[in-house]
């Protein structure tokens, strides 16, 4: 599968934006367009989510962890952990869901 930046979804959820880039099988691939003031709480999903920073600053929580992540910086939160996503500075984050999250099709 080849999906075009121009065909890539575009998606909301709890108030953030963010692009479905390509689903397969097993594995989905987001960009999340962050702005200050988003904000997602606890939550938990039975996906395993990596994700790299391209840009930006934020505070995740999850587990014995409560970090500031910002550009270059990644992470792995195993499925069903509850976790929560703080924005300090607007940007960009590539999420990688296993499985592909339902929800966000």
């Amino acid at each position: 599968m080849i999906i075009k930046s121009d065909q890539s979804k575009k998606r909301e959820f709890k108030g953030v934006e963010f692009e479905v880039l390509a689903t397969g099988e097993k594995s989905m691939v987001t960009k999340m367009n962050y702005k200050i003031g988003d904000t997602v709480p606890f939550h938990s999903h039975p996906n395993e989510q990596s994700g790299y920073v391209i840009s930006g600053e934020y505070c995740i929580q999850f587990g014995q962890f409560t970090e500031r992540l910002k550009s270059g910086d990644s992470y792995c939160i195993p499925e069903n952990v509850k976790h929560s996503w703080e924005v300090i500075v607007g940007g960009e984050v590539i999420d990688v869901f296993t499985p592909p999250r339902l929800d966000y099709l």
